[in-house]
């Protein structure tokens, strides 16, 4: 039923109806300053990319795999707030559910914790995988989403237990699951976001989409 309400709404803009979004709430705001506090030396440090100032917290309604909703958190650049605003609306409206979404100074920073945890999140100062560069995340600008059931897949394996069963992208195993052509893939696409399950090569990165497509 999940699977026929995707489709079906998948053709929907991305600036759909208000009434079609019943129940969801989200919010953008600067930084407070206990987070700032908190984030410091954790999630950003001095030589970041960008200052605190650039960041903003939405913390926006989701839906929960066990059919329920949930308040989730999300630091993203300030620049692209709004249109994570209107992404986050869109999922909502597609029924499509997150496991949790927290930043990741709840996990001290680690990106490895906060996928065990299958948390959803977007901003931490780090360097790309396998790359000295700046991630995309440690600008805010790209969001991992649901990361055990869309795994980041290297010549064809993964490096979280949680993940093996979601190597295989050619049948949906989980709603949580991104595959091509899917609704969630392409409300990113309408918003310009790149996803790293398009990746030429060895690595697809499919919980990943970013402004960049990197």
């Amino acid at each position: 039923m999940r699977r026929i309400a995707l489709l079906c709404l998948g053709a929907l803009a991305l600036t759909a109806p208000a009434a079609q979004a019943a129940g969801f709430s989200s919010t953008s705001t600067p930084i407070p300053a206990g987070m700032r506090k908190a984030m410091t030396g954790v999630s950003w440090h001095k030589g970041c990319p960008v200052g605190l100032g650039d960041l903003r917290l939405i913390t926006a309604t989701h839906h929960t795999p066990d059919g329920g909703t949930a308040t989730g958190r999300i630091v993203v650049n300030k620049s692209v707030a709004p249109t994570v605003q209107r992404i986050l609306r869109r999922l909502w409206q597609l029924d499509y559910p997150i496991t949790r979404m927290q930043p990741v100074d709840a996990y001290g920073g680690d990106d490895w914790t906060s996928i065990e945890d299958d948390n959803t999140s977007s901003f931490n100062c780090r360097a790309a995988t396998g790359s000295s560069n700046w991630s995309n995340h440690a600008y805010g600008y790209a969001i991992d989403l649901n990361p055990l059931e869309n795994p980041y897949i290297e010549n064809g394996r993964v490096f979280h237990r949680g993940s093996e069963r979601y190597i295989d992208r050619s049948k949906r195993r989980s709603p949580m699951q991104l595959l091509k052509g899917d609704p969630v893939v392409r409300v990113f696409y309408a918003a310009g976001w790149g996803w790293g399950g398009d990746w030429s090569g060895s690595v697809k990165d499919t919980q990943h989409f970013s402004v960049n497509g990197r």
